[in-house]
């Protein structure tokens, strides 16, 4: 069934108090409400749904609103829905014509509407904050043709892995589960095991390696010892083998991979799509998540440096590979064609698409510069802060959304929350000026 959208009407209620009547209509906040294309945001989320019969489900106006002010704001799925009780602004963003007391949505409704929308469709907002980032003429649509490309690596919310953490974990919950099952088991090494981990964690950080070693190698045989059993106990039973199948997958994985071997590996149980990426930075060696590619314009627009593009790259691709899928994702998403794009040294020997390849411009490059890409060459590190502000104000520092789709989503929607924050700058800094305009000749007429 499809969301019952709400209009605004001039309904009066004698009991409730309507929001246009207790709030600052000049506040940014409001300005920007009243600037969003929702039509838009309707008809492009509204695809998912059908006519079938069933529950209604929520507005596409407050589930969308109350993802970009998740991520404008910085708040958690917790904190959003505490915000929202207490602030009528963020109300009437979100579409309400009265001053509601409690919640009209459950928090685990915003995790549902994230993985019904997806990643592809929730760039329906970054595309909207770039509409109305030109409609307030904060950006001109010409800043779209030249651009910034840059890669950085999304945290995930995990700890931090070793071999021994990694190894306690899985015979945790192997544990857990065949107890919650009723798989009885030979011996739990709960104490045992817990014992052997302190005492790796203690030599390790004495240097004295063949002890830490040894505590290892009973870590490994403790796990080794109940996946064993828990095989000889499910082997007879069908339902219990469907149960067991990924908690043993993932076990194995742990228990067989090597410090040093090539290909993917486990850096957490709860999130085996976890990557292990190298950046080069000396305060942080590895991360631990997935690489990123973000786009910002060359140009410093009136309103600041917008984000035009913001993607997940699973897999930890070299970055000139990345080329040949994100700009054709960008030219879709900003509906411009790119006439140049400025890249670090890590960006040669790109994939670019045929008709890009000779307007990708790499740092250092000699060939085909005139004085005019040599300025645009100064512009390259504008992307930093707009990266560093992405991942302090705006949730990319440490994805708490689980899964690759996950990953996905969040990038996209930390990208969307930074444009709109630029936005509400921008509106606040425009009311100021008109504030300005109109009080100085009434300054000037009693004087």
């Amino acid at each position: 069934m499809r969301p019952r959208e709400r209009r605004e009407t001039s309904e009066q209620d004698l009991f409730r108090s309507r929001l246009d009547q207790i709030i600052d209509m000049k506040h940014a906040l409001v300005k920007l409400a009243r600037t969003i294309d929702w039509g838009f945001l309707e008809q492009t989320f509204g695809a998912v749904y059908t006519d079938k019969p069933g529950q209604p489900p929520l507005p596409t106006r407050l589930m969308a609103g109350l993802a970009i002010l998740k991520h404008t704001y910085d708040l958690s799925d917790e904190a959003l829905c505490d915000r929202w009780v207490e602030n009528p602004y963020f109300q009437y963003f979100c579409g309400e014509e009265f001053f509601q007391h409690a919640l009209v949505f459950d928090r685990s409704s915003l995790t549902r509407w994230r993985q019904r929308m997806g990643p592809e469709r929730l760039k329906a907002l970054l595309q909207e904050s770039l509409a109305v980032a030109t409609l307030t003429d904060a950006m001109k649509p010409s800043d779209l043709a030249c651009v910034v490309i840059d890669t950085t690596v999304q945290p995930k919310a995990v700890m931090f892995p070793t071999d021994a953490k990694l190894l306690n974990r899985a015979r945790e919950r192997l544990v857990r589960l065949a107890k919650k099952l009723g798989v009885s088991l030979r011996q739990s090494y709960a104490r045992v095991g817990k014992l052997a981990l302190i005492k790796h964690q203690r030599y390790a950080h004495a240097h004295q390696f063949k002890r830490a070693n040894r505590s290892l190698r009973k870590l490994k045989t403790y796990l080794g010892r109940v996946i064993r059993d828990i095989e000889r106990q499910i082997v007879w039973n069908e339902d219990l083998r469907d149960a067991f199948v990924r908690p043993l997958f993932l076990a194995r994985r742990v228990l067989e991979q090597e410090r040093r071997q090539r290909g993917r590996k486990v850096y957490s149980l709860h999130a085996p799509e976890v990557e292990c990426i190298g950046k080069g930075k000396a305060h942080r060696p590895y991360e631990f998540g997935v690489k990123v590619s973000v786009a910002t314009t060359v140009k410093h627009s009136a309103g600041g440096q917008f984000v035009t593009h913001a993607a997940a790259l699973p897999g930890n691709p070299y970055d000139g590979h990345t080329l040949g899928t994100v700009i054709p994702q960008m030219q879709a998403l900003i509906g411009n064609i790119l006439h140049r794009c400025i890249t670090d040294a890590g960006y040669r020997g790109h994939n670019a698409p045929p008709d890009h390849k000779f307007k990708v411009y790499t740092s250092g490059q000699k060939r085909r510069v005139t004085p005019q890409i040599k300025r645009e060459f100064k512009r390259r590190a504008a992307i930093e802060p707009v990266i560093g502000h992405l991942k302090e104000h705006h949730r990319m520092g440490r994805n708490h959304l689980a899964h690759a789709s996950g990953d996905a989503i969040n990038a996209v929607l930390a990208a969307a929350g930074y444009n709109f924050r630029r936005l509400l700058a921008w509106l606040r800094l425009l009311l100021l000026r008109i504030l300005i305009a109109f009080s100085l000749p009434i300054q000037l007429k009693s004087v």
